[in-house]
C-alpha cells in the first residue's frame, strides 16, 4: 500500500512509477480524491469546534440568565448537518483506500524496464546442462513409468490439475521437504514455524492478495486457503511495533498452497508444473529498512544452496518491471534446468522467486519498529522467497537424474533421508 504523503509531496515521480508499472493510474487522480476528503475534514473540524465553542457560551448565557436560543438553534443545526458529512468523508476513506489498495508497489529504481519474461535480466548460472545418450523424458512419463504418479486418481479425487504421489515419490516429496527446512533453520538460522493454511481476509490484505487476486484463491466459508506460507509468515508482525535488535526476523515453512490458477487458463497443463495444490517451503524475512537490500541477496543464496546440494544445474534473474510482482519492489527469479521439457530439447523453469517489499505489505499490516534514537515508528520491511517449490524440484530431480532404463539416479544429499540412492519402478 502507497503513503498518500508521499504522492502528495513527490507527484511526478509516481507517476514516473506507475508508468513503468504500466499501470493507468495518475497522481492527480488520486489526490482529487484526498483533496475532497481533507477539504470534508476541515469541514468536519470547523463544525465540531464551533459546536463546542457554542455549547460553552449557552452554558455562560444560561448561567447568567441571558437569551441562549438563537445558539441552541445554530447547535442544533450542526448537530443535524454533521451525519452527513461524516458519512460522506467516510465513503471517501474506504474510496481513496481501495483505490490505494490496487496499486503496485513502486520499483527499486535498479529494477531493468521491460515488457515480459522475455526482458529479464541473466545474472549468473550454475551448473553444467546434463547431456544424455538417449532423447529424455519430461517428469509425466518418468513418474508414470515408475509406477508412482497417478494423475487419472489425481482427477478422480479433485479433478484436473492434481496429483497421487505414492511409494519413493511420496517420500521425495518428504525429503526434499526435509533438506530444505534442515538447511534453512540449522545453516542459515530461520525459525521453522507451522502457520495455519486458513486465513481470514484480513490476514491476505495484508500481504497483497486481497483485494486484487480474489479469483486466484480458494474460499471456503470466512476463510481463505493460503497461495504461499508468505501470507501467513508475513503477517506474524501485523499490528506490531517492534525494537531493532530483534531485527531480521527469518521465518521458514512447510505447506500446502493453493491456487485456482484463474489467470493461466491453458497454461503447463501437463504434469505438475502448475496444479491447484502443491507444496513450498517458504522463506520469510522481516527487516530493518538499512538492510532489507543485503536481505535479499542473502535469501537468494538460501535457495541457491539448496539448488546446488542437489546438484542442478539453474540460472537467476533480475525480474524487468513488466515481470515483477504485485508487491515486491525488486525480484530475483531461480530457474532450473529440466532437460525433458520441450519433447526433450529441454528448457529453463521458474523454481524459486525472492521478493523485497519494502514497507509496501507491513504499511497494510500497520508493522512498524520504535527508532531507538529518535522514539518515531517507522514501517518495516518484508521479504519473501521460496526455498524451494518441492513440486518442481521433484520434477528437476527426475529429469536431470534419469536413465535411459527409466529409473532415476538422486543426487547424494538425498541419500541419507531417502534411504537409497535411485528411485526404481514400484513393483504390482
Amino acid at each position: 500500500m502507497h503513503d498518500i504523503r508521499f504522492i502528495r509531496e513527490h507527484p511526478d515521480q509516481f507517476d514516473a512509477a506507475m508508468k513503468r508499472r504500466k499501470v493507468d493510474m495518475s497522481a492527480s487522480s488520486i489526490l482529487e480524491i484526498d483533496s475532497a476528503r481533507r477539504a470534508l475534514q476541515s469541514e468536519l473540524q470547523d463544525m465540531q469546534s464551533r459546536r463546542n465553542i457554542a455549547s460553552k457560551e449557552i452554558g455562560k448565557l444560561k448561567a447568567n440568565g441571558g437569551d441562549a436560543d438563537a445558539l441552541i438553534a445554530e447547535v442544533n443545526d450542526i448537530k443535524t448537518a454533521l451525519p452527513d458529512i461524516e458519512t460522506r468523508e467516510a465513503d471517501l476513506a474506504h474510496k481513496l483506500d481501495s483505490v490505494l489498495m490496487e496499486i503496485p508497489n513502486i520499483l527499486d529504481v535498479s529494477v531493468p524496464d521491460g515488457d515480459d519474461e522475455h526482458d529479464n535480466e541473466l545474472i549468473h548460472s550454475y551448473g553444467d546442462i546434463p547431456s544424455f545418450s538417449f532423447t529424455p523424458i519430461d517428469h509425466v512419463a518418468l513418474g508414470e513409468g515408475l509406477g508412482q504418479m497417478d494423475f487419472a486418481l489425481g482427477a478422480k479425487l479433485a479433478g484436473a490439475r492434481f496429483v497421487v504421489l505414492q511409494g519413493q515419490l511420496a517420500r521425495l516429496e518428504r525429503a526434499l521437504a526435509a533438506l530444505m527446512l534442515d538447511t534453512h533453520t540449522s545453516e542459515f538460522g530461520y525459525i521453522e514455524t507451522v502457520p495455519p493454511s486458513l486465513v481470514n481476509s484480513q490476514t491476505m490484505t495484508g500481504t497483497g492478495q486481497l483485494p486484487k487476486f480474489a479469483e486466484d484463491l480458494y474460499k471456503t466459508d470466512d476463510k481463505w486457503l493460503i497461495p504461499t506460507a508468505e501470507v501467513p509468515l508475513t503477517n506474524i508482525v501485523a499490528g506490531d511495533i517492534l525494537t531493532p535488535d530483534i531485527l531480521p526476523i527469518r521465518m521458514t515453512a512447510y505447506t500446502n498452497c493453493f491456487r485456482s490458477e484463474a489467470g493461466s487458463a491453458g497454461r503447463d497443463t501437463r504434469g505438475m508444473i502448475r496444479q491447484h495444490q502443491f507444496s513450498k517451503v517458504e522463506m520469510v524475512s522481516i527487516s530493518h529498512p538499512d538492510d532489507s537490500a543485503a536481505e535479499l541477496e542473502r535469501m537468494t543464496g538460501c535457495a541457491e544452496a539448496i539448488l546446488q546440494k542437489l546438484e542442478l544445474p539453474y540460472r537467476v534473474l533480475k525480474l524487468c518491471s513488466g515481470d515483477t510482482g504485485f508487491s515486491a519492489e525488486q525480484t530475483y527469479d531461480l530457474e532450473v534446468w529440466l532437460p525433458g521439457q520441450d519433447e526433450g530439447r529441454g528448457m529453463y523453469r521458474e523454481i524459486s522467486s525472492c521478493s523485497n517489499c519494502g514497507p509496501f505489505q507491513a504499511r497494510r499490516m500497520k508493522a512498524r519498529y520504535r527508532d531507538k534514537d529518535t522514539g518515531e515508528t517507522q514501517f518495516l520491511h518484508t521479504l519473501n522467497g521460496s526455498g524451494l517449490a518441492v513440486g518442481r524440484t521433484m520434477i528437476a530431480i527426475l529429469e536431470n537424474g534419469q536413465q535411459e532404463d527409466g529409473t532415476v539416479c538422486l543426487p547424494a544429499a538425498l541419500h541419507p533421508y531417502m534411504g537409497t540412492d535411485r528411485l526404481i519402478k514400484q513393483s504390482a
